[in-house]
């Protein structure tokens, strides 16, 4: 029997991803470079602000004062837009309604910059009680690094083993099989099902709900 859940949050959690994606795009025009399409993004996102940046610029075109002129564009945009179009997934409230009822404890890890993965659980999610929630920071190394996951499970003083891990990238898989957690990947988010397999998932989910039987 599991005891706990830790989730990621774009993509697993919230629908974030024309949020993202518009908040880039326009941080893009700001500093005179070419938009992307919106599909793009399933492939940008996911391994923190940083590794963003970079995967948007033309190669030609960076350099670490673009890199950290861009930085600054997308989190002055995302700021400003950060909740126009993101929502939970259908289903989500359901299976947060009845992890709660069951008594399972709930976590959140992000690789979003951590006041925004604070401002969006707080105000997308405010009905749910998370144990812990985190998001990227300086002196922590990013998912796929096991770090955090690992601080979260010394946090709710559970064994790593204990907890469902449910996300929806490579680096969700990656990150929860290197913190031997059990690696649920959400076929409804940003990558398709196959890519979470190859990437370590121990299952698929099609539909939140389904966690509730890997319980």
């Amino acid at each position: 029997m599991k005891r706990a859940v830790l989730f990621d949050l774009d993509g697993t959690l919230l629908d974030t991803l024309d949020d993202l994606a518009d908040s880039m795009n326009a941080a893009l025009e700001r500093s005179g470079f070419a938009q992307h399409p919106v599909d793009a993004y399933r492939y940008f996102v996911g391994d923190g602000i940083d590794m963003l940046v970079r995967r948007v610029l033309p190669a030609n075109a960076y350099s670490e004062a673009v890199h950290e002129q861009l930085k600054a564009a997308m989190n002055d945009e995302y700021s400003r837009r950060w909740n126009v179009k993101s929502r939970p997934y259908e289903e989500i409230p359901s299976l947060l309604d009845a992890l709660q009822e069951r008594g399972i404890a709930m976590a959140v890890l992000s690789n979003k910059p951590e006041p925004f993965t604070l401002q969006a659980v707080a105000n997308l999610l405010p009905n749910w009680s998370f144990a812990v929630v985190r998001g990227a920071r300086p002196d922590v190394p990013t998912k796929p690094d096991p770090t955090a996951a690992l601080h979260i499970a010394d946090e709710m003083a559970l064994s790593p083993s204990h907890f469902l891990y449910m996300g929806d990238t490579d680096t969700d898989m990656q990150t929860a099989r290197a913190a031997g957690m059990y690696a649920l990947g959400a076929t409804w988010g940003f990558r398709p099902g196959e890519e979470l397999l190859q990437s370590g998932a121990h299952d698929l989910l099609q539909t939140p709900l389904q966690l509730l039987d890997r319980l």
